[in-house]
């Protein structure tokens, strides 16, 4: 995979009761070797004989900055022409931000070329934040929203990573047997793994038993329970439910403003990470102090503004009632206003869509909540003023 780190496990060895270690037929796939695929295995892919299925990455987001991998689709391809069940996995360097994921699956959900039911993972090895629950409920966040998509979600990691930063088990109670882990004896070409050192840790699905499958490198997997299945021979259970962002104000119900302003209020008010008064107030606004905001939500009745702290969290404050009372002066109108988009073309770049406009390309970014190093895509709509 992209990015990854690599660590080699030593003499873990695996409980007498590891029934699956040896070859069955209650499922078809369980058993059954498969490899993954990033930028570095081409435009179609790599394979060893007697590989079943793979996983190809559609992209990722590192920091808030998402990107394509161009060989997604043709690898796609080169699978379906080889008869292999192929899923799909993006980079998610979310760190503990679920406001991050939902930008990361709003963008890659809707390009998953594989079928429903298929696996969709997320590859959560670097970046992780220093609270083990935001990272956490940013996986969790993002598992959902596979789920409510039609797909298989699993976690990708390394056991000694996702024991460092992630609460697996408050994972597996909502997603059981979702983990997809890595782990290796050495880095000898290796067709079959070695069962004397999986790296034990419950709930998993998939072991990505060695990188070095072939030679020159590659990722070669073993399907434990017959996940792979999923969108070929059998569907999973169906996702009822639906996915909660503590530390974001949004829901599809919400009017939805980009725009950016100043607000000052006229009474303290607090500052929450979520839309009422269901989260917990964090901190308090009072009057004289002035707040720069790069979103406005009208929520319940209630008009919010959201801005990114220092910690590089989104956070809300409640500028009044619609129609209703103010708390504060605000640079902007929350009425319906009447803005400009711009959808972007192959070749623009933040420039000269700015210079289109006869406007700073940094303001630019920033209302569009990225910066000018951030990627922008044919078809994504960029809001101008």
């Amino acid at each position: 995979m992209q990015f990854k780190t690599k660590l080699v496990l030593t003499g873990v060895a695996i409980m007498a009761a590891f029934s699956f270690a040896l070859p069955t037929h209650v499922k078809a796939a369980k058993n059954d070797i498969g490899v993954d695929w990033s930028v570095y295995q081409g435009n179609n892919g790599k394979t060893v004989e007697g590989d079943r299925f793979a996983i190809a990455q559609i992209g990722g987001t590192q920091g808030g900055t998402i990107y394509n991998q161009s060989t997604y689709s043709s690898q796609i391809k080169a699978a379906n022409n080889d008869g292999l069940r192929v899923h799909s996995y993006l980079w998610y360097g979310v760190g503990g931000s679920s406001d991050i994921g939902r930008q990361a699956l709003d963008y890659f959900l809707p390009r998953i070329q594989t079928p429903k039911g298929s696996i969709v993972a997320l590859d959560y090895e670097d970046g992780a934040s220093e609270s083990v629950e935001a990272n956490t409920d940013a996986i969790i966040y993002g598992m959902q929203r596979i789920a409510q998509a039609g797909y298989t979600p699993m976690l990708y990691s390394y056991k000694p990573y996702i024991v460092a930063h992630v609460d697996y088990n408050r994972v597996l109670s909502q997603f059981s047997n979702s983990i997809w882990i890595a782990g290796y004896p050495d880095y000898q070409v290796r067709a079959l793994p070695l069962y004397s050192y999986f790296p034990s840790l419950p709930g998993v699905a998939i072991w990505q038993f060695t990188s070095m499958h072939a030679l020159g490198g590659l990722d070669g997997n073993v399907d434990l329970l017959g996940i792979t299945d999923n969108g070929y021979s059998k569907q999973p259970a169906q996702a009822t439910t639906v996915p909660s962002t503590p530390s974001q104000a949004r829901t599809s119900s919400d009017t939805d403003y980009a725009q950016n302003g100043i607000f000052r209020p006229s009474v303290t008010l607090n500052i929450r990470t979520g839309d009422d008064t269901s989260y917990d107030s964090i901190g308090t606004y009072a009057p004289g102090e002035s707040l720069m905001y790069d979103h406005v939500y009208i929520h319940n009745g209630h008009v919010w503004a959201r801005y990114l702290s220092y910690s590089e969290r989104y956070h809300y404050i409640c500028l009044g009632v619609m129609g209703g009372e103010s708390y504060g002066s605000r640079s902007s109108s929350y009425s319906a206003p009447s803005h400009t988009y711009y959808t972007v073309r192959s070749g623009d770049s933040f420039w000269s869509i700015a210079n289109k406009y006869g406007i700073s390309m940094y303001p630019l970014a920033a209302n569009n909540g990225k910066s000018i190093y951030s990627l922008i895509y044919p078809g994504e709509s960029l809001y101008i003023k």
